[in-house]
C-alpha cells in the first residue's frame, strides 16, 4: 500500500492538525507523508479576512493540489471550509472534537479591566458582533496571523485582548491565562479536525472509515447546513453549536446578529436526532422566519 500523503497548511496548529491525522492512520498501520503547502490565507496578512472575500481562502490551495493529484486527502479546520465545496471534493472524515469554545486572553496591563472596558482586537464578523451585543460601547482593530503572531502582537500593539479558539491554544501546549466567554456562540464546526479526498477515491475514502468520529459528524453536518441556508454565499455573524449525548439527543444553540450586535436573532433547541432529517436547515428556517431573512439582507447590503 502506498503511503498517504497529507496535505496541510504550514501554520503550527495546521501541521499538529496533519500530524494527529497521521497518528490516527499510523495507529492502523497505514504509512503516512504530510506535505505542507502554503495557502493564500497565510500570505495576505495585512487585511482582514472580510475584505478577501473568505469564502475557501485557507483551502483552495489544498482543494487545487488535491485534484491535481499532488496529495491524498487535506486536513483542515473545519470551520475554514466552505459549506460548498469545490467539484469532486468531499468531506471523508472528522475527528473528535474537543474544545469548541472562544476564549478571551488579555494583555498583563489589562487584566483588572471590565470586559466592557476592553479595546479587543479581532478580525472576524461573528467575534466583533457577539460581543457587541453584549458590550455595545466596545473599540475594535483588525488582528491576523496564526496563534503565536496574534500573541506576539497582542504583547506589542496597542489593544488590550483578543479572541482564541480554545481549541488552538490547548493543541498548541500554550501556557497562557484565559478567561470563558458564556455569550460568545462558536462558529460552525469550530473544533473539528476535517479530512478531505476526491470525492472518486474510494480507496483513500476506504482508509478512513474507522477514523471518523459518528456523533462529532452528526453534529457539525447540522451546524454547516444551518449556516449554509442562513448565509446563501453571504459572509455574516452567524454562530452554532450541537452536542450530542448518550441518549440520542441534540442540543443546538445558533445566533445570527447584525454587524453591530444590536439586532440578534438567537435558537436553543433539544431534540432526539433522527436520520435522513435535516436539522440544519430546519433550524435556519426558523430563524429566517423570525426576522432573519430581513437582517440577512441588511448584512448583504453592508458588505
Amino acid at each position: 500500500m502506498k503511503n498517504v500523503r497529507i496535505g496541510t497548511r504550514q501554520s503550527p496548529l495546521a501541521l499538529w492538525q496533519a500530524r494527529e491525522v497521521a497518528r490516527n492512520l499510523q495507529n492502523r498501520n497505514i504509512k503516512t507523508d504530510i506535505v505542507p503547502i502554503l495557502s493564500s490565507g497565510d500570505k495576505n496578512l495585512s487585511q482582514p479576512l472580510y475584505s478577501l472575500g473568505i469564502t475557501g481562502i485557507f483551502t483552495k490551495d489544498l482543494d487545487t493540489a488535491l485534484l491535481n493529484q499532488e496529495i491524498d486527502v487535506a486536513v483542515h479546520s473545519l470551520k475554514d471550509v466552505p459549506t460548498e465545496l469545490p467539484h469532486n471534493v468531499e468531506i471523508i472524515a472528522v475527528l473528535k472534537r474537543d474544545y469548541p469554545q472562544d476564549v478571551l486572553v488579555r494583555k498583563a496591563s489589562a487584566a483588572t479591566l471590565e470586559l466592557k472596558d476592553l479595546k479587543i482586537a479581532t478580525s472576524s464578523l461573528r467575534r466583533r458582533a457577539f460581543w457587541s451585543k453584549a458590550f455595545p460601547q466596545t473599540e475594535f482593530c483588525d488582528i491576523r496571523g496564526n496563534v503565536e503572531t496574534r500573541l506576539r502582537k497582542l504583547d506589542e500593539q496597542d489593544f488590550d485582548a483578543t479572541l482564541f479558539s480554545l481549541a488552538a491554544i490547548k493543541r498548541m501546549g500554550l501556557s497562557v491565562d484565559y478567561e470563558h466567554l458564556p455569550m460568545m456562540i462558536s462558529a460552525p464546526s469550530q473544533g473539528v479536525v476535517a479530512v478531505c479526498a476526491r470525492a472518486d477515491d474510494d480507496e483513500t475514502k476506504e482508509l478512513f472509515k474507522e477514523i471518523n468520529d459518528r456523533p462529532t459528524q452528526i453534529c457539525i453536518e447540522i451546524e454547516r447546513n444551518f449556516l449554509n441556508t442562513l448565509e446563501g454565499g453571504c459572509t455574516a455573524p452567524i454562530g452554532a453549536f450541537a452536542e450530542m449525548n448518550d441518549q440520542n439527543e441534540i442540543r443546538f444553540k445558533g445566533m445570527l446578529c447584525s454587524l453591530d450586535g444590536t439586532n440578534c436573532i438567537e435558537i436553543d433547541k433539544i431534540f432526539e436526532y433522527r436520520d435522513h432529517v435535516n436539522y440544519g436547515e430546519k433550524l435556519a428556517q426558523e430563524i429566517m422566519k423570525n426576522g432573519g431573512e430581513e437582517l440577512m439582507q441588511q448584512i448583504k447590503n453592508s458588505l
